[in-house]
Parts: structure tokens; sequence; C-alpha cells
């Protein structure tokens, strides 16, 4: 059993993490940030889920360049084979759902 308070991590590097669980391949990570992630594509699909502060979430959809902002309790979901790469807006705490050794 795990009780994480997530509004108390501060990770000591940009998309610093902690490992919640992996379950059949599956791994839940609460990622900290203050700095851009990269441009990416995950191998399978992903939950990515704002806990504190705010994310632009670019993507591209057809080949154009799109981005959202998501909000605290906002949840963006990367399908198979879409790109994308979040920017914090300051200090974000963050969960991330996806398969086990994804980027």
């Amino acid at each position: 059993m795990k009780i994480i308070r997530s509004n108390q991590f501060i990770g000591d590097r940009p998309w610093a993490s902690i490992d919640i669980a992996s379950m059949n391949g599956i791994t839940t990570r609460l990622h900290w940030t203050d700095q851009p992630y990269k441009w990416h594509v995950n191998d399978g699909q992903e939950v990515f889920a704002v806990l504190d502060g705010r994310v632009e979430m670019f993507f591209k959809e057809d080949g154009v360049e799109k981005s959202t902002l998501l909000e605290t309790g906002d949840i963006f979901y990367a399908s198979v084979g879409t790109a994308h790469v979040a920017h914090p807006c300051g200090v974000a705490r963050i969960l991330v759902v996806e398969s086990e050794g994804s980027v």
C-alpha cells in the first residue's frame, strides 16, 4: 500500500518522477516539472492527468500542430501514433499512465 501526497512531491530535475505502479506492462508515474518535455510518440496509448498546475499540450493532428491548455484536473489522452509535447506553465505535477518503457 502507498499513500502519495502529489502536491508535496518536488523533483530534483525537470520530469523527475515517482513510480507508483506497474501492472501488466502498464506504468503509472507521478511527474514533477517546470520545463517542457520533448516531442515524442509513445509505443502505446498514454493518459496524462494534470494534478497540479497548468500545462500547454502541443500535439499533431493530421500533420497540423495544435495546442490546448490543460488545467488542474484535466486529462489528455494520446492514442497510438499521436505526436505530442507538454509545456508546463510554471510548476506542474502530472500523473502519466502508459506502456512500460515508453519515452
